[in-house]
């Protein structure tokens, strides 16, 4: 096996699609826009603007502008192409005479063990175990046709919606300690949030115990409840979707034009409607928590798509491949520019770095989202001019192949 998983190898950077790394690129870098509130701020206020900060002026309209252009939209499509990349490797490998199954299995362990180590010590909103557990079970579906994969897809992405419509329905036969407990995650009370600000505030090793809880959460209730039914739904809509050849550039113009427009005029509006309904019932637990959310849930995924329209129509005009050729090297470095995210962004806002958590508002958050990117951009696209891989990328692929990757190019 060994030998074989050496013969194999994987995808050199001359067999690479330009189009599927700006895409991957650009979800990276679209994500910051929402996770830098966790890495800032108390856990309830990402789900609760209203449950931490000040969200007047400024901040404000930074979190309605990020609600409506990014929330769920960007890690939709790194989700989708997660999916991608399990059709992708595993034809490689079936193309060359090898074992889809023991590449994949592989390779998803290592992205597990990966995820792991970043959830348990360095931050608590990673996505890589969820998807490590969802690409167990996708891996299965790969070889039916895009169109059975696509309404799997949304039947799966469905189920997250109809437990939480369950719940608010529910909510008035609950037991009182179980609505004052989920009360505290969606609006926490005073000594909880003063808890929280002094770990985060707080030394690494202060900072574990309340990190390792969160985790823990994330991957089991969570996980069974919502990100494995939107993740697992988003990776078979994505196989399918690479499939029909909408990744790769295969598309019109046109098509991918229209795909643009209407996924922007039919998810922005329902958006904006779950937006202005959650402020006018007061973000309370029983509407915004359950029902008030579901706006963004579908709408972000018809913005998720109009991205990837407008994008691949971007990606196809000569003239703006500069720009789009920047995107791709973030892209080709995504597991790197993931992990140096988490790193940049915790030695700015916890304690053992900084200690700026709790202290910056939003306006100020996406300042700092920018700058992130600045430097993203130059250090992957001097990075790529040198080597194969990233250095995470390069460790994942070694332990994979299970032999040490060429690294310069």
């Amino acid at each position: 096996m060994e030998t074989e998983i050496a013969g194999i190898g994987p995808v050199a950077p001359q067999e690479r699609a330009v189009s599927l790394d700006a895409l991957r690129g650009f979800a990276l870098l679209g994500i910051l826009v929402m996770n830098v509130q966790s890495f800032a701020m108390i856990d309830a206020a990402y789900l609760n603007p209203t449950a931490y900060g000040d969200l007047t002026g400024v901040n404000r309209l930074v979190w309605i502008l990020s609600h409506l252009f990014a929330d769920q939209k960007f890690i939709s499509i790194f989700s989708m192409l997660f999916g991608a990349g399990i059709v992708l490797v595993s034809a490689r490998a079936v193309a060359r005479g090898y074992s889809a199954a023991a590449i994949h299995y592989r390779r998803t362990f290592w992205l597990l063990l990966i995820g792991l180590l970043h959830s348990y010590l360095l931050w608590d909103g990673d996505i890589l175990v969820a998807y490590a557990f969802c690409a167990f079970a996708a891996f299965l579906f790969r070889k039916l046709r895009p169109v059975t994969l696509l309404i799997v897809g949304l039947v799966v992405f469905s189920i997250s919606s109809l437990l939480y419509a369950f719940f608010g329905w529910s909510i008035g036969y609950w037991p009182p300690e179980a609505i004052e407990n989920t009360m505290l995650i969606w609006r926490p009370a005073a000594d909880a949030v003063a808890k929280e600000l002094a770990a985060f505030r707080g030394p690494w090793t202060g900072q574990l115990a309340h990190r390792a809880m969160s985790s823990i959460t994330h991957q089991t209730f969570v996980f069974l409840i919502w990100t494995g039914w939107r993740a697992g739904g988003l990776m078979l809509i994505g196989m399918g979707l690479h499939k029909l050849g909408v990744f790769t550039g295969a598309l019109s113009r046109r098509a991918y034009a229209v795909m643009a427009v209407v996924g922007l005029a039919v998810g922005l509006p329902v958006i904006a409607l779950g937006i202005t309904r959650n402020f006018a019932a007061g973000w309370t637990l029983e509407y915004s928590m359950f029902f008030g959310w579901q706006y963004n849930y579908w709408g972000s995924l018809f913005v998720a798509l109009a991205y990837v329209g407008l994008l691949q129509f971007l990606c196809s005009l000569p003239r703006l491949r500069g720009p789009t050729g920047v995107l791709a090297a973030v892209g080709r470095m995504a597991l790197t520019n993931y992990l140096l995210q988490t790193i940049v962004c915790t030695l700015i806002f916890f304690g053992h770095g900084l200690g700026l958590f709790g202290h910056v508002e939003r306006g100020v958050q996406i300042l700092i989202v920018f700058a992130v990117w600045a430097v993203q951009a130059v250090f992957s696209v001097v990075w790529v001019r040198h080597f194969r891989f990233g250095p995470a990328e390069w460790l994942w692929r070694t332990l994979t192949y299970l032999k040490p990757q060429p690294m310069r190019l």
